[in-house]
């Protein structure tokens, strides 16, 4: 297994495990995901499965939106069956509101345009890699982003608190005169960034619902849109 899926995360909650101990999860709902597009090596120079999830209203869509799930008569399609390229497969779906790709790697299994992907495909997987967007804080400072901790608010200090100090070396430095060293860590925006979350255990598994349950916390606000893979990290006792 390799295709992962898209979702959505629900929110977080907590259930019981056998013991009576507290677990908390993350309520993730996956799938049911659609295939748009199978990339090849051949074609477009990498393998992988290209998908869909959720509904787009078609009035909301535009035309190359729709044009990447169904066929839709053009110019362009015109010339090109006047040369006689065959067309690319269609899913034949209505337009998806969120679309992603997943790399295949030797040995995976096919899939096929228009196949829909469920819950089922990682039912049998025990930990899990989470990727979505974080959320995006704007312009912050060192004590927010980095956690400085400034300076004190007794008396005789300066009234610099929230500052980050200084960002590079005396002149007297040989060899880095007043340069910025890399990875400073300074005031900047916060945020909106990608994150993968590794090696999540599964808790629970709602198949029917489409909702699968994960140990601890998952990137990006509540109603966000994530990936959810097989984890790739090998625990020291697999790798040995």
């Amino acid at each position: 297994m390799a295709v992962g899926l898209l979702g959505r995360k629900i929110g977080m909650t907590q259930v019981y495990a056998e013991d009576g101990s507290a677990i908390g999860v993350t309520v993730i709902e996956a799938g049911p995901c659609v295939v748009l597009q199978v990339r090849t090596a051949e074609r477009d120079g990498y393998s992988a499965v290209q998908l869909g999830y959720g509904e787009k209203p078609r009035r909301l869509a535009i035309r190359a939106e729709r044009g990447h799930v169904a066929a839709l008569s053009s110019k362009r399609s015109k010339a090109r069956a006047e040369l006689k390229i065959d067309p690319l497969p269609k899913a034949s779906c209505e337009p998806p509101r969120y679309i992603r790709e997943f790399r295949l790697e030797e040995g995976d299994s096919p899939c096929e345009v228009g196949q829909k992907l469920t819950l089922g495909l990682l039912a049998e997987v025990a930990r899990v890699d989470v990727i979505g967007m974080i959320k995006g804080r704007g312009t912050a400072g060192v004590m927010k982003q980095h956690n400085f901790h400034g300076l004190r608010a007794s008396h005789g200090v300066q009234r610099h608190h929230r500052a980050g100090g200084s960002i590079g070396s005396h002149g007297c430095d040989r060899g880095n005169s007043g340069k910025i060293k890399k990875g400073k860590r300074m005031s900047g925006r916060w945020g909106n960034e990608r994150v993968t979350v590794r090696n999540l255990k599964v808790v629970r598994i709602d198949e029917p619902n489409n909702v699968i349950l994960v140990y601890g916390a998952v990137p990006g606000p509540d109603g966000g849109y994530i990936m959810i893979r097989q984890t790739k990290k090998k625990r020291k006792s697999q790798a040995k």
